[in-house]
């Protein structure tokens, strides 16, 4: 493909601005309209960036002949409409954490895609982060034997459900930050899950007005017999060194991967506070973002440019959201639960 590809960012809070920065400094491509709930707020962005365009109706965007692809930078529960109405109007999508929160949403984004074989990428840009990497390329070399077991840790301050986000309610920890090391693990066992189990607590974020779990342990068992327990939460206190408490460790049968992403291999004291500076996804070096996210947003556009596949592809985001969604139900039953395999296209 010549020429510069034609970017529409819908949502304009923190992550859709990261989306507009990264891509105005991209060679190969440039945002030319944002999309805010308020118009205010759209119309105070795009300043701000330089978009020439903002509108408070995404259908703008994804209906627009003078846009190619579309970021999806929405709240967790809105991804769906926009990626659809993208996807049947012609337009790539890249699209945020996880894909979609309902499964039958998620089949259909698949079927949309492969239909009509436009590029859609999912934002899990943790696979971008060299660490992570290495470690799949360790696990497909045999290094440390068949992966059997793995676990994985996501605790945010409380910081994040009740400021950094106004729409903590409306999702979990789970499908907030245990999607990233689902992801991981799945990638990292190269096996389909197969069934969930999975506890919660309601109570500290539920005494602030948000009801939502502070805390969710899950363990999933794959269909080559390894296992995987997940832990997410978000009421660490605000004192914590650093906003998110994270590693994940991989057990295989003869050598094991341990992924401390709490340190980034920097720690900084000052007279008022102890703290692990976050730079490896993204940190402004030179005036420019660069990091695990901005490439995970630059292999998208190559994707398109060259005509390769997404390094993160629908199946693998609809993976995600079939194992959270078995986790949910067992939050509700207290049973384990199947993961559901992709339905097929007549049922849908």
């Amino acid at each position: 493909m010549s020429g510069k590809l034609r970017v529409g960012v819908i949502g304009a809070g923190i992550m859709g601005q990261q989306y507009i920065r990264i891509y105005q400094d991209h060679p190969y491509c440039k945002v030319e309209v944002v999309a805010a709930r308020h118009m205010e707020k759209a119309d105070e962005v795009a300043r701000r960036f330089a978009v020439p365009s903002a509108t408070d109706d995404w259908r703008t965007i994804t209906e627009s002949d003078a846009v190619d692809a579309v970021c999806v930078a929405l709240p967790d529960d809105q991804h769906f409409a926009a990626a659809a109405s993208a996807l049947r109007h012609g337009k790539h999508v890249l699209i945020e954490k996880p894909m979609t929160t309902d499964l039958r949403e998620a089949d259909e984004l698949v079927l949309l895609a492969e239909r009509t074989g436009l590029k859609v990428q999912v934002a899990f840009n943790h696979r971008w982060l060299a660490p992570y990497h290495q470690g799949k390329v360790s696990i497909a070399a045999g290094e440390i034997g068949a992966p059997l077991c793995a676990y994985a840790r996501k605790n945010d301050t409380i910081f994040v459900p009740t400021e950094y986000i106004d729409w903590a309610n409306k999702t979990t920890p789970a499908w907030f930050l245990s999607c990233h090391d689902i992801d991981l693990v799945n990638w990292f066992f190269d096996s389909e899950p197969a069934e969930a189990r999975a506890w919660g607590v309601k109570r500290v974020l539920v005494a602030r007005g948000i009801d939502t779990y502070d805390m969710i342990q899950a363990q999933v068992r794959y269909t080559n017999g390894a296992m995987a327990t997940f832990e997410s939460g978000w009421i660490h206190p605000n004192t914590f060194p650093t906003m998110v408490d994270s590693f994940i460790g991989v057990v295989g049968e003869h050598g094991h991967l341990h992924f401390d992403r709490k340190r980034e291999s920097l720690e900084m004291s000052t007279p008022t506070r102890f703290t692990f500076p976050k730079t490896f996804l993204s940190n402004d070096i030179f005036g420019t973002l660069r990091g695990a996210f901005p490439s995970c947003l630059d292999d998208f556009i190559q994707s398109i440019r060259k005509d390769l596949p997404t390094s993160v592809g629908v199946r693998d985001g609809r993976r995600v959201t079939a194992v959270l969604t078995a986790i949910h139900e067992s939050l509700v039953t207290g049973a384990g639960v199947a993961v559901k395999a992709l339905a097929d296209e007549g049922a849908i």
